[in-house]
């Protein structure tokens, strides 16, 4: 005998969540999750991992002291400290989400592993529930990589690393993305001697190459060793004793005592039981879904969060939630057509990016026009000793507006916002170069950068 619900909500994560929360005030819901509420960002990516990078800039700006003038002893990182603060900042989060959804009528919250058994009819912890729309929001997984020797070999992945309470003497980190480079960057500053070994030719192949640069120019000065055009094929060893071997422009093989496999992520669509939804999935496993996140082929079936594949961002996730509720139950008519997303990678310098690169600009045949302003120009980027990096603005020639931004420096993650609001609001390239900005602040990087009043007199001082 099934049980009947109006909307059932599979993964709690930051779009299952507020969606629950937003549909019960109108309708009976069921939030099934199997883990912790959060999801991965929460429990497992997002505020974990920077609670964590915080630690590590802290053992850092101690190394860093004598720029300073201050004179401080070598830092000491007691890990299972650091691990310990995180899990107490995750869990204080974590708590305010199970009593947002305690207290709230017509939301009824099941911990347990859901598995589709009919049209619209899923089981979990022995129950069958019936549920007249779907909203699926299941995230994603590390992916295990097809590196030959690894599942006979000791490894972590970003989930198992956030737990270790010992730092590893010499940690190989496989893959140059953003999770491979935060922790690669976090753990080197731990005081682990850290190898990055990366497929692609430069770090965070995604971003603009310039920016890029300036994170591998920030990777040098703090002493990570980075590889690239080197491919993994195979892996072996032992607690302690870990050999990665390679093929390309780096060594042919590096030695350390662990491994951090950062090759990806995939969908968790392969065992939920999809085929009785109807839906249709994508060659990688991600469900696909229009611009309004109904799953393709079905009419009250939605997909959110990183199931429906890029862009896969917390901030991307909780925009799903809000597009779906308003429009199944405000009588909205929201897109995800057109959005503007930015993404930021929280290392050192920091990256943040809106838009398009130059390069996809070009490729997409605008007149492009380029500003630039390094930050070692930027007087409060001096005073912070932190000048590594650069702002550079994407515009389209014929008529000034802008196509994209991309920095690597101080602040970058709240930086962009300026620009991705420009973006949003249609304001032109020059409007940014019109408009004071206080002084001395990291923001006349902008300005400067659009041609604006704050250019530097004349240029750094080598």
């Amino acid at each position: 005998m099934s049980e009947h619900c109006d909307a059932l909500v599979l993964g709690g994560g930051m779009a299952g969540l507020p969606l629950a929360l937003r549909a019960s005030r109108h309708e009976s819901v069921v939030l099934i999750e199997r883990e912790l509420l959060g999801g991965t960002c929460l429990n497992r990516v997002c505020i974990p991992t920077k609670t964590m990078i915080a630690s590590a800039t802290v053992a850092q700006s101690v190394r860093r002291a004598s720029m300073f003038g201050v004179t401080a002893s070598e830092p000491v990182v007691d890990l299972a400290e650091v691990v310990a603060r995180k899990n107490r900042i995750v869990a204080g989060i974590r708590a305010g989400s199970y009593r947002a959804v305690e207290g709230r009528r017509g939301l009824e919250l099941v911990e347990g592993d859901g598995h589709f058994v009919a049209d619209h009819t899923i089981e979990v912890n022995g129950r069958r529930i019936q549920a007249d729309r779907i909203f699926l929001n299941t995230g994603t997984r590390d992916s295990p990589g097809t590196i030959s020797g690894l599942a006979d070999t000791p490894h972590l992945n970003s989930r198992t690393i956030l737990d270790l309470e010992e730092l590893p003497p010499h940690l190989i980190v496989v893959g140059g993305g953003f999770i491979g480079c935060e922790f690669a960057q976090m753990f080197r500053r731990f005081g682990s001697e850290v190898t990055l070994i990366q497929r692609a030719e430069r770090l965070l192949p995604g971003e603009d190459p310039e920016i890029s640069a300036a994170v591998e120019e920030g990777f040098a000065a703090d002493g990570v060793t980075v590889v690239t055009s080197t491919s993994c094929t195979h892996v072996g060893g032992r607690t302690g004793s870990v050999t990665v071997g390679c093929t390309g422009d780096g060594p042919g093989e590096v030695t350390g005592t662990h491994l951090l496999m950062a090759v990806g992520r995939v969908p968790n669509s392969d065992d939920i039981g999809l085929e009785h939804l109807g839906v249709e999935t994508d060659s990688s496993g991600f469900v696909r879904v229009d611009d309004r996140l109904r799953a393709v082929g079905t009419t009250d079936v939605w997909a959110l969060g990183d199931l429906r594949g890029g862009p896969m961002f917390t901030h991307t996730a909780r925009d799903d939630a809000d597009i779906i509720y308003r429009n199944v139950y405000r009588g909205g008519d929201r897109s995800t057509d057109g959005r503007i997303v930015p993404h930021a990678v929280f290392v050192d310098p920091e990256v943040a990016s809106v838009g398009l690169t130059e390069e996809e600009a070009r490729a997409s045949g605008y007149e492009v026009v380029v500003g630039r302003q390094p930050f070692a120009g930027v007087a409060r980027a001096m005073a912070l000793g932190r000048t590594t990096g650069l702002v550079k603005l994407v515009v389209n020639g014929a008529d000034d507006r802008i196509l994209g931004c991309h920095v690597a420096g101080p602040h970058a993650g709240e930086l962009i916002h300026e620009v991705t609001l420009a973006m949003y609001a249609g304001v032109r390239h020059h409007d940014i170069g019109a408009m004071i900005h206080v002084h001395p602040t990291l923001s006349e990087a902008l300005n400067s950068a659009s041609g604006g009043v704050h250019r530097p007199a004349a240029p750094p001082t080598p």
